[in-house]
């Protein structure tokens, strides 16, 4: 990453907000004015080397400067989606002042809300914060299942997904997950890829709490687009020393009943593939929903597909695929970006029907960039099968 056309971009972008916003703050008073800039040029520093730190400096610094360009690349956001909000807001008033003079005075609109965008951005981060740093709650899902055996009733699937173990994500939080899925006493624990971002060297340590994990049938993982930005086959390896099945493009059979006691069983079929992406990194990792499949048994009476991207959905159903179970987006992470997810995947966030095929995308368990989730909180999905 070429520094100068960052830092030359962050400065830019923070100039365009000061130029918007601050002449109204200096109306009120030159003191919110000048104020207002000194943010915008920390800010506008701080941000790209947060991106960069690791080759500005060493240990404990670049992880102070990684901090804190992440927490202003989160401020940041909020300061420009709601100068651009702004910017609409009085542009329609404009209008209305050409219409019916006199009606709205636009000096004190452009003061009152000069003052109130650093005001909300500021609380709009803090609250973004504390939902990203706090620990997924659980969200329970149930899935309606037509003809399901009764030795599946009520089988469960803990769920977690985009944990982003890297430079703001570390073992303490990821030992908080594994906690609250233990406490679940799932059937099978399905991870759903971007567990990671950085190489094994640098955070192979960090995962260790994923031997933890505890489930009737195991803990099973597929690869997301980050694992293939953080050396793929590396964390394959790792995490499988973990004991984690990883499943690429590949299928296990599981055979389940209630209780010990039960005398009936139900096979299920249990497949994962690589991210939808993986071919542009390994053409040997192409995903493909129908090589899981293959020389399945028929008599698998239900088959559930692990596949990060919510798009490999539409391959999952044609392969004939009970269940796929997602993450990758976010579900936004942050208000306005879930608008825009629909752009490049057919479902943003919860439980979807493609055809024959149930689709749940989680909203992730950590967070990207920014520790900032607004309007998309983490989550843990604890999913039940049920009798539709």
């Amino acid at each position: 990453m070429a520094l100068a056309p960052v830092f030359l971009l962050s400065l830019a972008l923070h100039a365009l907000i000061g130029w918007r916003v601050a002449p109204d703050l200096a109306s009120v008073d030159d003191a919110l004015g000048i104020a207002l800039w000194m943010v915008l040029a920390l800010s506008a520093t701080l941000m790209p080397m947060g991106l960069v730190a690791r080759r500005l400096t060493r240990p404990p610094l670049s992880s102070v400067l990684t901090w804190m360009g992440l927490l202003c690349m989160g401020f940041f956001s909020s300061l420009l989606v709601l100068t651009v909000l702004r910017e609409v807001v009085l542009v329609a008033a404009a209008g209305f002042d050409w219409l019916w003079p006199e009606v709205v005075s636009m000096a004190v609109l452009r003061m009152d809300t000069a003052q109130a965008l650093p005001v909300l951005a500021l609380l709009v981060t803090l609250l973004g914060f504390w939902n990203a740093r706090r620990t997924a709650t659980v969200v329970r899902i149930d899935v309606p299942i037509v003809n399901l055996p009764e030795a599946l009733q009520g089988f469960t699937v803990a769920q977690i997904s985009d944990v982003h173990v890297g430079p703001t994500i570390k073992t303490k939080y990821l030992q908080r997950i594994v906690t609250r899925v233990n406490g679940l006493n799932a059937n099978l624990v399905a991870i759903t890829g971007d567990l990671v971002d950085g190489s094994v060297k640098d955070l192979g340590h960090h995962i260790a709490p994923l031997s933890q994990l505890t489930s009737t049938h195991g803990t099973f993982f597929v690869t997301g687009n980050h694992e293939y930005y953080s050396g793929a086959q590396s964390w394959i390896d790792a995490l499988r020393a973990l004991g984690v099945q990883v499943l690429m493009n590949e299928h296990v059979l599981v055979h389940h009943s209630i209780d010990d006691q039960d005398p009936e069983t139900a096979l299920m079929v249990v497949a994962g593939v690589t991210d939808f992406s993986a071919h542009h990194f390994d053409e040997a990792h192409r995903s493909d929903p129908h090589k899981a499949m293959a020389n399945a048994p028929d008599h698998a009476v239900f088959k559930i597909l692990l596949a990060h991207q919510p798009r490999s959905a539409q391959a999952a159903a044609d392969a004939g695929f009970d269940l796929q179970l997602s993450g990758h987006t976010h579900g936004g992470q942050f208000w306005p970006w879930n608008h825009f997810v629909p752009l490049q995947q057919p479902f943003t966030a919860g439980l979807h029907k493609l055809q024959e095929l149930w689709v749940y995308t989680s909203r992730g368990t950590g967070y990207w960039g920014p520790p900032k989730r607004f309007g998309a909180p983490s989550e843990i999905t604890h999913l039940r099968l049920v009798r539709a």
